[in-house]
């Protein structure tokens, strides 16, 4: 929301939805030099303390105190962010509750299940706009202040989604105080990593922020190697006491493998980790994306604000790999396929809002009232070579590179075009001191055509959706309040049956109950929630027709969630999750009824400790580590094998030598434990590294 206290300017944008009032201002000369007037500071507002969140403003989409939200939202704060050394998003994921590692294609994209479901698509958000859609580089943390995994349901206010959570990703904002700040990385397993962080102001009114990265990444086998290259320039422009203007653009070069990792022989892994089964002399995949982002925000009236967005984002994904196709009966033998692919989209998406807060009838109000609309392009060119003749074939257990590759054909050709239209519409209510209501409504209208190249047909299905959501949320103290909550989601299903029809889309119903509590000194904090989520429509094959899918399937995942987060005391600050979900088949005309959902782990843990105190020569050093579980999942839908339990461990160490220097040394996977995050098919298994040292240097000027 936007708040411009008595018209004083000054003010800080708050995850990329909303403005906050500063204690703090920036004086400077104005046009009468002999008159020194009070100018605006735009910087970072995270509402943090530590590890601590006070707000996430993607919740609700207003500045609500987190503890009236009827809603599990964990949030991954730039403190916790740093304390891990994590470069990309994935490296966060495992100390948060309810997260599982999903089939990543190979190492080229993101993906996870919240509470047991996907994240493709909608599953996380960049500054409020859609960030997943179409084919993009895994999330890196350079331009990130911090990750918002908003738990449940989304539809209400960003419209199709999975009903297991969505991330909201809030990237950093440039401030009128002069800062800079560059990082160096080194590290085993190839690892090389600089930054450059550099933020301040133009003019009285005009603020800049640019985040440039270049990394060669770890890998998993000396033959494989990976790069990636970063620019993210921002504005904030201060155009009157009431109105804020910013541009922000992110430009991603990435080259990588399309590496699939191992595969089970008979449900076992036994091939070393670092085996490669594809063709390491293949040049590596070509991943791009650019992204733009243009927001107004505007105070209308005091309590009143309004708020005017625009995002753009190309992506561009190709090149060709060896891939997998099954394991012959010798049990040794796999057969491949030359490939080739080519996957540009385009995302273009515009919002507008207002909120407001007002009385009635002794109630506080603050609504919430919106409208978006997008248009997604996605192209898809997939050429394969035949493997009738296994003129491809690898020994898995001696394995012969540079093969001549097999000429490829045509397989996929495809257009996909999306358009959707929402608005929503969102009160809370302060109905007492302690009781607090939050309804909300979105209607989403959306078509999609897909044109097939190959076959010159063109397919098509226009659907719409309500998503309801309403929340109670008892506060019975300063430091406790309990919660319950429902909400609705949608996801349109692609394809048609064998009819011709197009498919009723996916929907989702959760139930979420709840507690949290912070301390007297908001710098510690725990959610406990249990939660019960139905999705139905999931495609399921046909009993008529095998070749074709009927939208008939359904799923469940139930669970509890618990995570403790912030300042212990003076020395000492922690993070610490666990979750037990139970994500299973409840109806399908293919897959046994209770058969589990692929990947997600009944129980999983993690705890991050960490000691920080002064050095007796000076300065000050942390030391911790972090302990991460994951217990058994099933490694394809059937349930015909399943991927062991384990553990890692980290160490993490740094010695703050004076205000501007910063030394580090990390220990990844401190016991060189083989492990293996994900899966994907009947026969791909992704291993996690091996031990990884990275030591750093960091310097603020």
């Amino acid at each position: 929301m936007i708040v411009f206290p008595f018209s004083v300017r000054r003010f800080a944008w708050h995850a990329g939805l909303a403005l906050l009032p500063v204690a703090q201002s920036v004086h400077a000369a104005s046009q009468d030099a002999a008159a020194p007037t009070e100018l605006p500071e735009v910087r970072v507002s995270a509402g943090t303390s530590g590890y601590m969140p006070s707000v996430a403003s993607g919740a609700t989409r207003t500045e609500t105190p987190l503890h009236e939200v009827p809603q599990s939202v964990r949030v991954v704060t730039s403190q916790l962010i740093d304390d891990l050394g994590a470069t990309r998003l994935s490296e966060t994921v495992d100390y948060v509750s309810g997260i599982a590692r999903l089939n990543d294609f190979g190492g080229t994209w993101d993906n996870y299940a919240i509470r047991g479901f996907s994240s493709t698509d909608m599953g996380f958000l960049v500054n409020g706009f859609p960030g997943a859609r179409g084919y993009n580089p895994m999330r890196d943390t350079a331009t990130v202040d911090r990750f918002e995994f908003l738990k449940g349901p989304a539809a209400a206010l960003y419209g199709n989604s999975e009903p297991g959570g969505t991330i909201n990703i809030v990237t950093k904002k440039p401030q009128f105080t002069r800062a800079n700040t560059a990082d160096l990385s080194i590290g085993s397993l190839g690892f090389r990593r600089a930054a450059l962080d550099s933020t301040g102001p133009i003019t009285e009114n005009v603020a800049y922020r640019l985040n440039v990265m270049a990394e060669d990444g770890a890998s998993r086998s000396s033959l494989l190697d990976n790069s990636k290259y970063l620019v993210a320039p921002a504005f904030a422009w201060v155009i009157d006491n009431k109105t804020l203007l910013q541009y922000e653009g992110e430009f991603m070069r990435a080259r990588t493998p399309l590496d699939r990792g191992l595969i089970n022989v008979n449900g076992r892994i036994d091939l070393p980790r670092d085996r490669v089964l594809g063709e390491p002399g293949d040049p590596n995949l070509h991943l791009s994306s650019d992204t733009h982002q243009l927001t107004l925000d505007r105070e209308l009236a005091p309590g009143w604000r309004t708020r005017i967005g625009m995002s753009y984002k190309e992506s561009g994904f190709y090149g060709e790999a060896a891939e997998f196709g099954s394991l012959l009966a010798d049990g040794r033998t796999l057969t491949r396929r030359n490939s080739w692919r080519s996957l540009p989209s385009r995302d273009t998406s515009a919002q507008a809002e207002v909120e407001g807060k007002f009385q009635t009838g002794g109630l506080g109000h603050t609504v919430l009232a919106g409208v978006d609309a997008s248009r997604l392009y996605m192209g898809m060119d997939i050429a394969y070579s035949s493997i009738a003749s296994n003129p491809y074939a690898i020994d898995i257990y001696q394995p012969v590179y540079g093969q001549p590759q097999p000429p490829v054909a045509p397989s996929i050709s495809t257009r996909e075009n999306q358009r959707s239209l929402g608005v929503y519409l969102q009160d809370q209510i302060d109905l007492s001191e302690q009781w607090k209501l939050l309804a909300g409504v979105r209607l989403d209208n959306y078509r999609q055509t897909v044109d097939n190249l190959i076959t010159a047909k063109s397919t098509s299905q226009s659907q719409s959706a309500v998503s309801p959501r309403v929340g109670l949320t008892w506060l019975p103290g300063a430091q406790t309040s309990l919660y319950l909550s429902l909400g609705k989601s949608f996801r349109p299903n692609s394809g048609v049956d064998e009819a011709g029809n197009a498919f009723d889309p996916q929907h989702g119903r959760a139930l979420e109950a709840g507690a949290k509590w912070q301390s007297a000194d908001q710098r510690l904090g725990a959610t406990l929630a249990v939660f019960d989520i139905v999705k139905q429509n999931v495609l399921t094959r046909s009993p008529t027709n095998a070749n074709f899918s009927v939208a008939a399937g359904e799923v469940q995942s139930r669970g509890l969630e618990f995570d403790a987060f912030g300042q212990l005391d003076a020395h000492w600050r922690v993070s610490g999750s666990f979750a037990l979900v139970n994500a299973k088949v409840t109806k399908d005309n293919a897959i046994a009824v209770g058969t589990r959902l692929t990947n997600i782990p009944k129980v999983s843990a993690s705890l991050l400790a960490i000691r920080e105190d002064a050095m007796p020569l000076g300065g000050r050093y942390g030391v911790g580590s972090g302990l991460v579980y994951v217990g058994s999942r099933s490694g394809n839908a059937t349930d015909t094998y399943s991927l062991p339990a384990y553990a890692t461990v980290k160490l993490v160490t740094y010695w703050q030598i004076d205000r501007n220097t910063r030394i580090s040394l990390d220990v990844h996977n401190l016991f060189n434990k083989n492990y293996y995050p994900a899966s994907w098919g009947n026969l791909a298994v992704t291993p996690g590294l091996g031990r990884q040292i990275v030591a750093g240097l960091r310097y603020q000027f």
